[in-house]
């Protein structure tokens, strides 16, 4: 673990420089059916090689286009080569609210990752003239991979400002109704730093009252902060108040620089990782990252197959959070 501490370090540093688990399957039978009738129990979590203490990459995604002008924006063909890479991969996506909850309910032997996607611009959702996703939008990629590869799943976290995806009031009932989190990013995509307490606390309440106003029922749980700055007061991304409306997120994203922890571990709600994914490869980007956890297995999070314990090889019991103890299995 030295080793990776080492490299979160220099992926902080090199950063600020440039700018548990189970099955999807079928609900439960009744108790009258044999359980060899339905579906086979969970394997044993040394024979996957469980740990659900492992890192979690939480990919941070803006804009996509055919010619990326900017270092966060990557080509519809680079989206689609990642997504293919995590398939075969066998990670399987869920949103940051699940991650950070821990309800992270997936098949034996999978990991888990989460794609978020900052900005609400159209490239991210826009509507044909029929009201289909457009194509080579991220929600069109993202849903036809999906019916390509219904394994894999359709679900991911948008970061909005107000007047998301060109104000179009279809874009953010589509997001809720198809699975899709919806998340905070302020108003006005401001930089937190720069302002009073004042002025932080009605950027994100003015940004909750909008995605509120068309999303009435989706409860906004999560945020990310606009440029990863976080204001002179870090408490105040995570629970304020203005003009008589109060806010409270169960999950603060930084722009990141590596993965992420477990939620079962030394997890900081406040501060959680991302790691970019752009136009062009950067030192601790997402490819290279995927391919450290490619090398070291043993580092990633991995599944056990059963939503009720959480799996992870003996030697790790120390990392494990007090509060998650009851529902521990080490081997």
């Amino acid at each position: 673990m030295a080793k990776i501490t080492a490299l979160r370090v220099a992926a902080t540093a090199l950063l600020l420089f440039a700018a548990a688990c189970g099955s999807t399957g079928k609900p439960p039978a009744p108790a009258t059916t044999p359980p060899s009738a339905t579906t086979a129990p969970p394997p044993d979590p040394a024979a996957v090689g469980a740990n659900e203490l492992g890192m979690i990459p939480i990919l941070m995604y803006h804009q996509l286009s055919p010619a990326p002008a900017g270092d966060y924006d990557q080509t519809p063909e680079k989206f689609r080569a990642e997504l293919d890479r995590l398939l075969r991969e066998n990670y399987r996506p869920i949103t940051v609210s699940r991650y950070v909850s821990g309800a992270i309910d997936l098949p034996a032997g999978t990991h888990p990752v989460v794609l978020t996607f900052d900005d609400s611009t159209v490239s991210q959702l826009a509507f044909t003239a029929e009201g289909n996703p457009v194509p080579d939008s991220v929600i069109g990629i993202l849903e036809d991979f999906h019916t390509k590869h219904p394994e894999f799943g359709s679900t991911a976290t948008f970061f909005v400002n107000n007047e998301p995806f060109a104000n179009d009031p279809r874009a953010l009932p589509w997001l809720a109704a198809h699975g899709y989190e919806i998340g905070a990013h302020t108003a006005t995509h401001a930089n937190l730093g720069r302002l009073d307490s004042t002025g932080v606390q009605r950027e994100l309440v003015e940004n909750l009252r909008a995605i509120t106003a068309a999303v009435p029922n989706s409860p906004i749980r999560t945020m990310a902060l606009p440029l990863g700055i976080s204001p002179s007061d870090r408490g105040l991304a995570s629970a304020g108040s203005w003009d008589g409306t109060p806010y409270s997120f169960d999950a603060v994203m930084l722009v990141g620089a590596e993965p992420a922890p477990s939620p079962f571990g030394a997890l900081d709600v406040t501060a959680i990782p991302r790691i970019r994914s752009g136009r062009a490869p950067v030192p601790f980007d997402s490819g290279y990252w995927l391919d450290h956890l490619a090398e070291h297995p043993e580092q990633r999070y991995t599944c056990d197959g059963n939503p009720g314990r959480i799996s992870f090889p003996r030697n790790l019991s120390a990392e494990l959070t007090a509060r998650w103890s009851p529902q521990s299995a080490p081997y």
